[in-house]
């Protein structure tokens, strides 16, 4: 799996939705995401779809509490944080609640594929963090047995722990903006 996920981020963009299309079918979930990779390939601009192509690499990598890369595994706000560097060449704070604070907020009827998506798993605001794939779905690397799994924030369980949507937006330098006063 590591081959082809490396695979995906070096290669150009249409050799890379080869390799995810080889890695979903290997993982036997190619049937069950293909209508949101081509929602994904069709809807949104490039970066956004690149950036969620680029994240659907890892599913089935390892939740590791602190992990930041696909050898170690990763935790949310790890993953969210590879991605988008890996991505878009965008750093992003390391805690979940740091990636809120240095996104612009913006409205769920605002989402759009490569939006952040923040929830409150731990009885504390922005404790989760995940990224927003489109048709109400989002991918992250939910908690420790686990691994990194797309999931639908309709579901009882992230909708009612829903916090709020951030958009990261760049500035020259690769950098976030501040974010927008809610």
């Amino acid at each position: 799996m590591l081959s082809l996920a490396a695979a995906a981020h070096a290669a150009p963009p249409d050799a890379a939705f080869e390799d995810m299309d080889a890695l979903l079918a290997d993982k036997g979930l190619m049937s069950r995401l293909g209508s949101q990779i081509q929602h994904a390939r069709d809807s949104v601009s490039e970066q956004a779809s690149s950036l969620v192509i680029n994240a659907m690499a890892f599913l089935g990598v390892p939740y590791k509490y602190g992990g930041n890369t696909v050898e170690t595994g990763f935790d949310c706000s790890g993953f969210v944080r590879a991605v988008y560097e890996q991505s878009l060449g965008k750093i992003l704070p390391r805690r979940s609640d740091e990636q809120a604070a240095a996104t612009e907020v913006i409205d769920r009827s605002e989402l759009k594929p490569g939006d952040l998506v923040f929830f409150n798993t731990m009885r504390r605001a922005f404790s989760h963090v995940g990224i927003y794939v489109g048709d109400g779905k989002f991918i992250h690397s939910p908690r420790a047995g686990s691994h990194v799994r797309m999931e639908d924030m309709r579901m009882a369980y992230w909708n009612t722990r829903f916090n709020g949507a951030r958009r990261v937006v760049p500035v020259a330098d690769g950098t976030t903006s501040s974010p927008r006063a809610p």
